[in-house]
């Protein structure tokens, strides 16, 4: 306390927990750490929170921003260099992510590629192409937390060797679940590799617990039963979520509790999308939405 920093840069700034947990047991990180620099630059995307224990509440959120404009220092970013996308195939995303609209899918003149898929066979086919070629090793299948996983314990079914992502006949290990089948000189070789640069994970399928805040060459993104189209729009359900993080209640500063879920499931879904930097490969488990982005990609 009595040796404060000069300037603190803090990125992914939404990931910071406003409420004790881990080694930090005080009640808002953030403002802790203001208080003991003497500058702070925060990068803030409210749009990739994706657990109850990361939501800001509207009003603290904004008394922030209240705070940075007044000394002129509040800087709105409109670019995201991560994809190579043309401002209509991220309008397409934005819209998607956003707003719950589902647009004729563009063809992009950057070279980025949206396309879907009729069966996750083919998508994960597809993605296995792509990753055996040396410009995009880099692809991975992605999904929405809707089918069941636990790190603390093994599946009770007879069948089930793993926590699985299972769709027909399709079905494919969720990720981190292969790493014990490895040797030891195998794990040896990925410690400290992220989960996409691990040859194994291509027959794994990654979710944003292991994928937020890095770039795929191509994404193949799996739209579980949580995301749905009815009457015209994108609905984002909770009650088809796995995610307990999403789902469960947030106690708020007042004390009352509040769910957030289908807030939580879109973010979830915008990062998801936001992962390919070349192109987004599509398949979704609900029919209507299926069919729908089959329509528009035509």
């Amino acid at each position: 306390e009595d040796d404060p920093v000069d300037v603190t840069f803090i990125d992914e700034a939404h990931l910071l927990l406003t409420q004790g947990k881990q080694s930090y047991q005080g009640q808002n990180q953030l403002q802790d750490i203001i208080e003991r620099s003497r500058v702070t630059v925060v990068m803030f995307d409210e749009n990739q929170i994706l657990t109850t224990e990361q939501f800001w509440e509207a009003q603290i959120l904004e008394q922030y921003r209240e705070q940075a404009k007044t000394y002129d220092n509040y800087v709105v970013l409109e670019k995201q260099l991560r994809m190579h996308a043309d401002p209509e195939t991220m309008d397409w995303i934005d819209s998607f992510t956003k707003d719950g609209e589902l647009k004729k899918i563009p063809v992009s003149s950057s070279g980025y590629s949206i396309r879907v898929f009729d069966s996750p066979e083919l998508l994960d086919k597809e993605i296995k192409k792509r990753a055996g070629e040396s410009d995009s090793a880099l692809s991975r299948v992605i999904a929405t937390y809707d089918w069941e996983y636990s790190s603390n314990k093994k599946p009770e079914a007879r069948l089930m060797k793993y926590w699985e992502v299972l769709i027909g006949k399709w079905h494919k290990p969720w990720n981190r679940e292969l790493e014990s089948e490895l040797s030891k000189k195998e794990k040896r070789a990925i410690k400290g590799l992220a989960w996409a640069e691990q040859p194994q994970t291509i027959d794994e399928v990654g979710s944003t617990f292991t994928i937020q805040g890095f770039d795929l060459n191509y994404a193949g993104v799996i739209l579980g039963p949580s995301v749905k189209y009815r009457n015209g729009k994108i609905i984002f359900d909770p009650s088809a979520s796995h995610n307990s993080k999403a789902v469960r209640n947030r106690t708020l500063s007042d004390g009352t509790k509040k769910k957030f879920g289908e807030m939580l499931i879109q973010h979830e879904v915008r990062v998801l999308m936001t992962r390919g930097v070349n192109g987004m490969y599509i398949y979704a488990c609900d029919p209507e939405l299926q069919a729908e982005l089959i329509k528009a990609s035509k």
